[in-house]
């Protein structure tokens, strides 16, 4: 009897292998069922350690979060090449800002997130079973992006929490996953907050995953992410009138960045 289940499974594994070499689509989808899978038996892992170690809602959970998630890479065939990591150690709190491309985004962010830094998600995420719970564990400001005037009251409270928790937060100014290989326009909301609080804003990008992962294209396979955090842009004596500004400057450096990065003209 188990010489015959042994033999099934590994029937089924040979034709699983067989069908992600003949097929893009299935190997894509597995793909991304067992990222979403290790998604799910990370946070039943992570969730009671963090209630364990620091008793509840902290971004202090994030190290422990960062720690698990930064294994990942391995199972993907994943590379991280990074560079400006001493652009993190500004002192005080900050704006982090970075593009938006994917589900994947996860592992890029955990790859480098300095410690005591919030990240901003859109409300929905805290919904998502294990998932969600784990985000919430770990100190995540869930903004609801359907409300403009709950945005607001969620940013002005950020920018007390900033300065009298000394946290940085990270803002992904697109709004939305973009896996185009080009950026989205920005969102002012991150500069607008980097204003009101008075504290620098760090742009932080990674190359395109184009060339890796497509789901128009259903590809996904192993490849090579670079990462550049650039320097802190100083926002101290900047009023409202220089929001635009401001967000242009962001968006045209990281731009440029990200086509330097990927091996665009």
């Amino acid at each position: 009897m188990e010489l015959g289940w042994l033999l099934w499974g590994a029937a089924v594994l040979l034709l699983l292998h067989f069908l992600m070499e003949l097929s893009p689509a299935v190997n894509f989808g597995l793909r991304i069922g067992f990222y979403c899978l290790l998604c799910v038996l990370a946070s039943l892992l992570i969730a009671p350690v963090c209630l364990l170690v620091n008793g509840g809602r902290t971004v202090k959970n994030m190290r422990i979060i960062k720690n698990v998630v930064k294994t990942f890479k391995y199972f993907f065939g994943l590379k991280f090449e990074v560079k400006g990591l001493e652009n993190f150690e500004v002192e005080g709190p900050a704006i982090i800002v970075s593009n938006h491309q994917s589900i994947l985004d996860m592992m890029g962010l955990m790859e480098i997130l300095p410690d005591n830094c919030a990240q901003g998600a859109k409300k929905e995420l805290m919904y998502t079973g294990t998932v969600g719970l784990i985000i919430y564990l770990g100190g995540v400001i869930f903004i609801n992006r359907k409300s403009t005037s709950s945005a607001k009251i969620v940013m002005a409270e950020v920018a007390k929490t900033m300065i009298a928790e000394n946290v940085k937060v990270w803002v992904y100014p697109e709004g939305t996953r973009n896996c185009t290989g080009d950026f989205l326009p920005f969102k002012k909301g991150a500069f607008h907050l980097a204003i009101q609080a008075q504290v620098p804003v760090i742009p932080v990008v990674y190359s395109s995953f184009t060339a890796f992962y497509n789901p128009k294209k259903k590809l996904f396979t192993s490849g090579k992410i670079k990462v550049e955090v650039l320097p802190p842009i100083e926002t101290k004596g900047l009023t409202a009138d220089d929001v635009s500004d401001l967000t242009d400057r962001c968006f045209h450096t990281m731009r440029e960045t990200l086509f330097k990065l990927s091996g665009r003209p």
